[in-house]
């Protein structure tokens, strides 16, 4: 693997995305142990993508248009799900309240439906890794696949980075239930606005 790859990678996971956002709003709101699982969650959907691009499904899929469709109607739809459950505190999010009892798991699965529900991902493994192969090694795919576990540590590393950094905030709104509501709603409009950004590619 070479400096570009790892420089590239570094760029990619330090933009902020559906993940970054999700595993940001447990770290304000409950803590850095959360935002944690929130991290390792959205770091498993990866694994999906990065097999579907490995197998090259991502091209047969987009070669069938009405798979692809669905499949990205199904994550835009999620992603509204997000956004309502943030918007009225209660719902799958229940992030409003930061001394409530959250169950670590349901955070993790919604992490890991966050990015597996988005289409785009497979897209960008199938023309990313390639173009980091080098010639010289003996197996393309063996190289493939240790790329991709790096990529997937870094994101691992730079969400928890983001989260922890969030939960620091979590002192100076916890006490100010109007902060809280105009964050919450914050993040249900983020949430939707990506929902809408994913609905116009359809």
């Amino acid at each position: 693997m070479t400096l570009d790859f790892y420089l590239t990678s570094l760029i990619v996971v330090l933009i902020p995305g559906t993940g970054v956002l999700y595993t940001i709003s447990y770290g304000l709101f409950k803590g850095p142990g959360a935002s944690t699982i929130a991290a390792f969650g959205c770091t498993l959907g990866i694994i999906p993508h990065i097999i579907i691009s490995l197998l090259g499904i991502t091209a047969v899929l987009q070669g069938t248009p009405i798979y692809f469709q669905t499949f990205k109607l199904l994550g835009v739809l999620y992603l509204f799900y997000l956004a309502w459950g943030i918007w009225h505190s209660g719902g799958i999010l229940d992030i409003g309240q930061p001394d409530s009892k959250i169950k670590l798991k349901r955070v993790c699965i919604n992490g890991f439906l966050i990015n597996i529900l988005n289409p785009k991902l497979s897209i960008f493994f199938l023309a990313f890794l390639p173009q980091f192969v080098t010639k010289e090694v003996e197996s393309h795919l063996n190289q493939m696949i240790i790329m991709s576990i790096v990529f997937m540590a870094l994101t691992f590393g730079v969400f928890v980075i983001y989260g922890v950094a969030a939960s620091k905030v979590n002192l100076y709104i916890s006490n100010s239930p109007t902060v809280i509501k105009w964050i919450q709603r914050f993040f249900a409009v983020a949430f939707a606005s990506f929902g809408l950004k994913l609905m116009l590619l359809i």
